[in-house]
């Protein structure tokens, strides 16, 4: 669909500021249209005649109707701003909205950068087309009917050679909008792919300055940088041919008003005051034209923003937002846990190379499942279709025998805690980054739970406690710390089931013992995924799950595995030559 149906649709939501906006408009344009009429009245009827003592009030009412036109236009303009104002808070709202309903695998695909981009500079694109382009357009459009009825009644001839050039002016804009619109799009994908770059940059800016590329990192951002100059140009110098040859164009338009109106001065068939107010009304008549051709620059930006605003509003989110595409609740709770099952599990990514392969698995109410294996096994993968990030290919994964496909993602989010191994804190107070397991927990709550994480003593030492911010996604923090308080975030949720992905693995051997400390707590009469590289932090597991290509290699407690001498065995006996495994005694003892 058109983009400016697309807005239309948004605009139909506010009637009245659209018909205030109207009738304002409509009201200051009928306003203006007085003012050539009084002048030539004015030349010919009060000066030409000498009648000085109707000039006082002559110009009184050309007063009046001037205040009214331009009060008028303050009204147009105010309610103007307001209606675009509301259709923009609904554009952004809507954006927000469809994040939130997106799969993660759409994510994978695009930089946070672009993302920003659409949110912001191309919703402001829109925002000055809507603004300039409508109010402008509406007022242009009235003016140019108003002026044209006027000049065909005042003099049809005259009238006629006035517009003579409106053919070539509509063959103009036809020309810009055609070859324009290309060149904006190729602007906003430049200055997209230029903030996308500055995002990774500002985030790594550490491993920049720690690898010594500063002056690479400088060079790509002054290549991205140069792409939009170019695009930016592009655009400019077709602006810079198109915009004056439509004014001299229509500046035609006066000077056959000169010639041919000037000839019937000189042969009497017309007044001074009548060619004046003539010459007046074809200069509203064109003033309107050119200031459409200026805002032509602003539609063609915003139809290109508009194009990716609303790719974006028109992606399939993910299934299960909806009470349509569910047929069921969960049942109520039987104690603090739920039981997982993975039921003939295929899955594929969109490349269609197929990751998980017929997964059979049960994981019953307050028991641990361990998913090890070597890197690409498909540990992670598994594990997120319980949290129904991805939905499989074929299966089907159940919560007490209640498949998630049949609940409404909210409940099943509600469900699912996970902590992973990179910690994300957002940039803002420590209390509030907890509350994101438990919006409105009490301080007693909140204490509970950082002390229960081994995470009270950090936080009570930092300067404002736990309203001290923590810096963007965690920086001001250490890596220890940001995992205990997104264990201790977890805890707030409290649950039924529980994914640690790799919770240990980028932290030092002193870090990881308070961890494993506060995932004791953590686990504790939970139904839990861990998924893990050292093994040592999975023995105590109720039951271990070895993935390999995609498919469940082995099944068995630590003891029986080790016992089996299979790939499990095999992954044991390494890393104890190296010296990684760790006894953490009691770590899984709750379950």
């Amino acid at each position: 669909m058109p983009v400016a149906l697309r807005i239309a649709g948004y605009l139909r939501k506010y009637p009245s500021f659209a018909v205030g906006t109207l009738a304002a408009a409509l009201l200051s344009t009928v306003l203006g249209l007085v003012y050539p009429r009084l002048t030539g009245y004015l030349i010919d009827d009060v000066i030409a005649k000498g009648l000085g003592d109707r000039l006082p009030w002559l110009i009184g009412l050309l007063a009046l109707v001037f205040l009214g036109r331009d009060g008028l236009n303050s009204l147009r303009i105010l309610l103007n701003n307001l209606f675009e104002q509301r259709v923009i808070l609904d554009l952004r709202r809507d954006l927000y909205a469809a994040f939130q309903k997106l799969p993660v695998s759409w994510y994978d695909h695009r930089s946070s950068g672009d993302l920003l981009t659409r949110v912001s500079e191309d919703v402001t694109n829109m925002e000055r087309m809507l603004i300039d382009g409508i109010e402008q357009g509406l007022v242009a459009f009235l003016q140019i009917v108003g002026v044209g009825v006027i000049l065909f009644r005042l003099d049809p001839l005259l009238a006629a050679w006035s517009l003579a050039p409106i053919p070539f002016l509509a063959a103009g804009a036809l020309w810009y909008t055609i070859t324009a619109h290309p060149r904006y799009r190729i602007q906003r994908k430049a200055a997209s792919a230029l903030n996308s770059l500055l995002m990774d940059h500002l985030q790594g800016i550490r491993q920049i300055k720690t690898y010594g590329w500063l002056r690479e990192g400088a060079g790509r951002f002054d290549h991205a940088a140069q792409d939009v100059r170019r695009a930016s140009l592009k655009i400019m110098k077709a602006w810079a041919f198109y915009n004056p040859t439509m004014a001299f164009v229509a500046a035609a338009g006066s000077c056959l008003v000169l010639w041919f109106g000037g000839r019937a001065v000189l042969e009497g068939r017309m007044a001074i005051g009548e060619l004046v107010a003539f010459l007046l009304y074809v200069g509203m008549f064109y003033e309107p034209v050119t200031r459409l051709h200026s805002l032509n620059q602003l539609i063609q930006a915003g139809r290109a923003a508009g194009e990716r605003v609303f790719a974006i509003l028109d992606a399939e989110p993910e299934p299960g937002h909806f009470p349509a595409q569910t047929l069921g609740h969960l049942p109520p709770r039987q104690g603090s846990a739920r039981e997982v099952r993975f039921e003939s599990i295929h899955f594929s990514y969109r490349s269609g190379r197929e990751v998980l392969h017929g997964i059979n698995l049960c994981v019953p109410r307050g028991t641990s499942l361990a998913l090890v294996g070597p890197t690409g096994a498909g540990k992670t993968t598994l594990a997120s279709l319980v949290a129904r990030f991805h939905d499989p290919t074929s299966g089907e994964v159940l919560l007490d025998g209640l498949s998630l496909r049949k609940i409404p993602l909210e409940e099943v989010r509600r469900e699912v805690g996970v902590v992973t191994q990179e910690p994300f804190l957002f940039q803002a107070s420590v209390r509030e980054n907890l509350e994101l397991g438990r919006p409105g927990a009490s301080d007693s709550e909140v204490e509970r739970a950082l002390q229960a994480a081994c995470a009270w003593d950090f936080v009570r030492a930092l300067p404002e406690g736990w309203n001290s911010r923590v810096g963007e996604r965690g920086v001001r923090l250490s890596a220890g710390e940001r995992q205990r308080l997104s264990i201790a975030r977890a805890l707030l949720k409290d649950p039924p089931v529980l994914i640690l992905d790799e919770a240990t693995a980028s932290v030092d051997t002193a870090t990881e013992k308070q961890i494993q400390l506060a995932l004791e707590h953590l686990l504790a009469g939970r139904t839990s995924l861990i998924i893990a590289h050292r093994l040592s932090t999975v023995r105590k597991a109720t039951s271990i799950a070895v993935m390999d290509q995609g498919k469940i290699a082995e099944l068995g407690s630590h003891d029986s595995l080790l016992r089996s001498g299979g790939l499990y065995a095999k992954l044991w006996s390494i890393q104890s030559e190296h010296g990684e495994i760790q006894t953490i005694e009691g770590l899984f003892s709750a379950n």
